[in-house]
């Protein structure tokens, strides 16, 4: 298969090649995109951040979940294409909510979300072989930002909700 039919196919492995793709540890793909060069003092641990970045983000039937995390950035999430995603949201006082990014703006999706900094989030393609997206960050991602779910710690903060949270914590 050459190039053409491949993008024309637009398959998961297809857009992951292309694109330059790599596994991310939150569940899915990503490649970062965009750095500024310019910076923002911050009092977070590690101190500057860049003012912004970008990255692709794709969801995929053979890792079809990004795992329960947060960040201290708040994140913009465009949708590119392929098929929805679901976002779950959790504010800090507990508030859970659903929404799906995609183009069928009939149905309720939309093709961007804002995630607020210190907001749980998860996200899952229910449904298709590859879900694309893009995000930016500001002040821009740093890993020390970025805190992954532990079970223990989510069960107790939110027990009325962790039935529902179990599925979305990393496994690992």
């Amino acid at each position: 298969m050459d190039f053409t039919e491949e993008i024309m196919t637009l398959t998961a492995a297809a857009v992951i090649k292309y694109l330059g793709l790599e596994p991310h540890l939150e569940g899915g793909y990503f490649r970062e995109t965009y750095r500024t060069t310019q910076s923002l003092n911050t009092e977070r641990a590690g101190g500057d951040r860049p003012l912004l970045t970008s990255i692709y983000y794709l969801l995929s039937r053979d890792r079809p979940i990004d795992y329960l995390h947060r960040n201290q950035s708040p994140i913009m999430h465009y949708f590119h294409g392929g098929a929805a995603i679901t976002y779950h949201t959790l504010a800090p006082d507990g508030e859970w909510q659903t929404t799906k990014l995609g183009f069928d703006l009939a149905a309720g999706e939309v093709p961007q979300l804002l995630v607020p900094a210190g907001y749980w989030k998860t996200a899952v393609l229910e449904a298709g072989e590859f879900g694309l997206l893009g995000e930016a960050v500001a002040p821009g991602f740093d890993y020390q930002d970025l805190e992954v779910a532990q079970g223990e710690m989510i069960q107790q903060l939110y027990p009325e909700l962790w039935p529902q949270l179990i599925a979305y914590i990393h496994p690992e």
